[in-house]
């Protein structure tokens, strides 16, 4: 029973980010796009929750694949509308749930740090960069057919690299400032090139690796 009660505490957390994703297009049917920023969002804390807990590789790569096919299936039939109702044509929620368990699968049982750096920085930064990026007039360019604003790729690196900051803080793995900047700054790049929202599996993954290399 003791085990049980971290996977209860993980399953609330999700159980109130899509609650609160559900309340938000319930009460305003016209922020799609916000309702799925939020799932994208409050996906992140997740992993160093799991992290505090202890929650074992075997359990974490198991719970993380189950939803991964779970997303896959409901890209397929659209029953929970919330996923993937927005105006474009995108894989990111599958490629997020691809890499979460790439990630865990290699490194959660020696690096957890480099899991959290990776998801974290494509949960806040990408996250916050498209919301913020909408909200405020600033030069835009298209790469691959993907609007990209001035304002949203400084919040995608501003975020990153504060989020990495306070990853090494708290793992006290001692990455240089720079190195966290060069980090941030190449999260930002490849968060650049995302068609289909194929940026959910190259940001997590290149932040990650990076994090392991320099470890």
């Amino acid at each position: 029973m003791k085990n049980l009660y971290p996977l209860l505490i993980i399953a609330g957390w999700i159980i109130l980010i899509l609650y609160s994703a559900f309340s938000i297009k319930k009460f305003n049917p016209d922020s799609k796009e916000l309702s799925r920023k939020i799932v994208h969002i409050g996906t992140g804390p997740i992993l160093p929750l799991a992290w505090w807990l202890n929650i074992s590789s075997e359990v974490a790569i198991l719970f993380s694949s189950l939803i991964t096919i779970s997303l896959w299936i409901n890209y397929q039939i659209n029953w929970i509308k919330t996923f993937e109702n927005i105006q474009r044509k995108t894989y990111g929620t599958i490629s997020y749930g691809l890499s979460i368990t790439i990630l865990l699968f290699l490194f959660w049982s020696n690096n957890p740090p480099a899991v959290c750096a990776g998801v974290l920085v494509m949960a806040f930064g990408d996250g916050l960069a498209g919301l913020i990026g909408k909200q405020y007039n600033s030069p835009v360019w298209t790469i691959f057919q993907q609007k990209k604003s001035l304002i949203g790729t400084l919040t995608m690196a501003l975020v990153s690299i504060f989020v990495l900051l306070i990853i090494n803080t708290f793992a006290a793995s001692n990455i240089q400032p720079l190195q966290i900047i060069a980090m941030g700054l190449i999260a930002c790049c490849l968060e650049q090139i995302g068609p289909y929202g194929i940026d959910n599996l190259t940001v997590p993954l290149g932040v990650a690796f990076l994090w392991a290399w320099i470890t």
